[in-house]
């Protein structure tokens, strides 16, 4: 569950699209932002909800929207942590939620009132532009999703979803990542999603621990993936410059 917390710290939070705010446009929300830590699998929107409020992800925290299909299993579309939020972004909140969003990575949220960004919005049109970028970012991020898992192996996303994970955890060489979870990412059953794991080790491209993925080898797991990321971040850059997170770069 969220917990929630007394407010924001004197500094922004650490997300970029908080970050890439003007000073004024920052001002006009900032009173309203309220600080909450999330656990792994805290559920923000269930299908139905009205989404009467946005979460921002901050530093390594990580939020995976999820589609049930016809079997009863949960098919996970996309990964959110820094660069963006949840609900309310593409249809301005006050409607009902599609899929389910849970929390993927624990770690630092801020939430915001749907109402009280739409209030933000109708008095500058640069904030209302900041998240109308972010909102074409969102859906190229969803077309490039549908088109990976139509066309791609899953030894290629399986790549793909560690190194997004990666990118998202600051580079680090270790991503909270278990099998479970990956195999959700990926849409097939566990033993599937360990058979790839079982040849990504023989080759030296990672090792598992309990709970997370080791990655040994970046380069080959670079080799490995299919390049959606790349066309993401691509698209992301143009949009939004500075605003997907890049190991190294500071964001």
């Amino acid at each position: 569950m969220l917990t929630r917390q007394n407010g924001t710290s004197g500094e922004r939070p650490f997300n970029n699209l908080l970050r890439r705010l003007n000073d004024a446009d920052f001002a006009l929300i900032a009173p309203h932002l309220l600080a909450a830590e999330a656990n792994p699998n805290d559920l923000l929107y269930s299908p139905g909800d009205n989404v009467e409020t946005v979460h921002f992800p901050c530093g390594p925290s990580l939020v995976s929207y999820m589609v049930a299909s016809e079997d009863g299993r949960d098919v996970e579309t996309i990964l959110i942590g820094r660069e963006g939020a949840v609900g309310g972004i593409v249809s301005q909140g006050n409607l009902p939620a599609y899929t389910r969003i849970i929390v993927k990575f624990a770690g630092p949220f801020v939430r915001l009132s749907v109402n009280k960004l739409d209030a933000a919005k109708s008095k500058s049109r640069t904030l209302s532009n900041i998240f109308a970028r972010y909102a074409d970012c969102l859906l190229a991020q969803i077309f490039q999703s549908t088109a990976c898992n139509a066309i791609h192996s899953i030894e290629q996303r399986t790549a793909k979803w560690i190194i997004s994970a990666m990118e998202r955890t600051d580079g680090e060489d270790t991503v909270p990542l278990t099998h479970e979870q990956l195999a959700t990412l990926l849409g097939v059953g566990r033993s599937y999603t360990s058979r790839v794991i079982q040849i990504f080790k023989a080759e030296g491209t990672l090792e598992t621990r309990r709970g997370s993925i080791l990655i040994r080898n970046s380069d080959l797991l670079r080799n490995r993936s299919c390049r959606c990321n790349e066309a993401v971040k691509s698209h992301f850059e143009e949009v939004l410059r500075g605003i997907y997170p890049e190991p190294g770069r500071g964001n």
